[in-house]
């Protein structure tokens, strides 16, 4: 893959959707109600009857000790592990709800653990809450099972628990490895706290490790930043996922407490990420779109090459499509053609519960119109391409006039050298997967009269 220069970045760093899905969650209404969730779950026995297709599950732990400055996660900070045990309850309740709709024993081929901060958990909790879920679902041999790890809460006892658990991938929050701006972001972690975790992790066989890393921080350098890069070739993990902060104080209070004159500037923001693009594939990562990376022999890197990618709620995946359950407060779920999000107030999301009803507050039923540029979205995300007759024969449509708007638009964007039409398709080219989502948004229907994008990131 050539080398990315910050120019060619700059010059499409839009405001737009990640695209964990489409339509995507600003996009839910109240109007979807927990009435209409359970009318989805009952559709999925019904499917299940012919073909049980396994779940994957999402569980939201959202406990954290410490506020992170640029967090714009659905969290609760408190130092009250007593809390735990009371959401415990909860969630147990709300995983009744699921098997007395779906059945005991539903196949589960993918868990993810993810926060707020899991491992705000103890060992003893989070052995209850597997064994609850255990108790309830059927996890496959050699079901994906992922974690959220912060370094600052774990030791080399408590990674072996969590492999003795049945946990087999982890994600270590690392963010940034200069002192200056962890300080800045009010997350002060060593790097060789967490050069000493990822050897005991690997000792311990875990299949996969991921690291996240910021851009864009306060107080980042291009210096700094290319410090940081530099050790995590060291550190070596099996995947990288490398985030643009998106400075939106407006909406998440904790960024109130970054003064925007420390944000790096926009030119300095796309040096870095070029810079970390140019390094990483230099080390044997493959790009595999957005902001991950993962070496050659990692499952992803391999589903990428053989185009198995898929896309779902934590990013990039080597799982097909599944129903996806969300459990806990915020989470969201997808089952058939509904998405659906549980109450983000943590009070809320009791009360729904204690009355036994599901946690439910919002959600969407797809149109046909959704399911098909849905379609088209997640090829461009996940294999860069589209192949007009496959989305044709899917929805029974002609795609040169269904989306003849669309590929009129695409023009500017093959003009610039990031995609290739033919009679054919849409070949997205080397250089446009650095902005795949630009690509994708132009079949984003609800962007095309929306004038206020800046509730969504910018590209970089």
């Amino acid at each position: 893959m050539p080398a990315v220069l910050p120019q060619a970045l700059r010059r499409f760093d839009i405001s737009g959707p990640r695209y964990t899905s489409f339509p995507t969650a600003d996009r839910f209404v109240e109007a979807f109600t927990a009435a209409d969730h359970a009318r989805a779950l009952d559709d999925r026995r019904v499917r299940a009857e012919t073909s049980a297709a396994p779940l994957s599950l999402y569980v939201h732990i959202p406990f954290c000790e410490s506020l992170c400055y640029y967090c714009a996660c659905n969290k609760i900070i408190t130092k009250q592990h007593s809390r735990a045990t009371t959401y415990l309850g909860y969630l147990e309740r709300e995983v009744a709800l699921y098997t007395a709709r779906l059945g005991q024993g539903q196949p589960v081929s993918q868990l993810h653990l993810g926060g707020g901060t899991p491992t705000f958990l103890s060992d003893a909790e989070l052995a209850q809450l597997m064994d609850m879920l255990r108790r309830n679902f059927d996890f496959a041999p050699g079901a994906e099972m992922a974690i959220e790890v912060d370094p600052r809460t774990v030791d080399n006892t408590r990674l072996a628990a969590l492999a003795a658990l049945g946990f087999n991938r982890l994600s270590f929050g690392v963010q940034d490895f200069d002192a200056d701006v962890q300080k800045a972001v009010h997350r002060v972690q060593p790097a060789e706290q967490v050069f000493a975790l990822v050897a005991q992790a690997r000792a311990l066989g875990f299949e996969s490790i991921n690291v996240d890393l910021i851009y864009g921080l306060p107080r980042q350098t291009q210096t700094s930043f290319a410090r940081t890069i530099r050790q995590i070739e060291d550190l070596r993990p099996d995947r990288i996922a490398l985030y643009a902060y998106a400075h939106l104080p407006e909406r998440f209070k904790p960024q109130r407490h970054i003064a925007a004159a420390l944000l790096p500037a926009a030119e300095d923001k796309a040096a870095m990420l070029a810079e970390a693009m140019a390094r990483f594939q230099g080390a044997g990562y493959r790009y595999i779109g957005m902001d991950h990376f993962a070496l050659e022999n990692d499952a992803l890197a391999v589903a990428c090459r053989e185009g198995r990618l898929h896309r779902n709620f934590q990013g990039y995946s080597t799982q097909p499509d599944r129903d996806l359950i969300g459990l806990g407060v915020s989470a969201i779920g997808a089952v058939g053609a509904t998405y659906s999000q549980n109450a983000k107030d943590l009070e809320e999301y009791c009360d729904l519960l204690d009355q036994g009803r599901f946690p439910v507050t919002r959600g969407l039923a797809l149109s046909r119109d959704d399911l098909a540029r849905r379609a088209v979205i997640m090829a461009i995300m996940c294999q860069g391409q589209v192949w007009f007759e496959s989305i044709e024969l899917a929805w029974m449509l002609d795609f040169k006039a269904y989306f003849a708007a669309e590929l009129e638009r695409l023009r500017e964007l093959e003009s610039a050298g990031l995609v290739v039409l033919s009679d054919a398709g849409i070949a997205v080219t080397p250089e446009g997967r650095f902005v795949l989502r630009a690509v994708a948004m132009v079949f984003d229907r609800y962007l095309q009269s929306d004038l206020n994008r800046s509730r969504f990131s910018r590209i970089i």
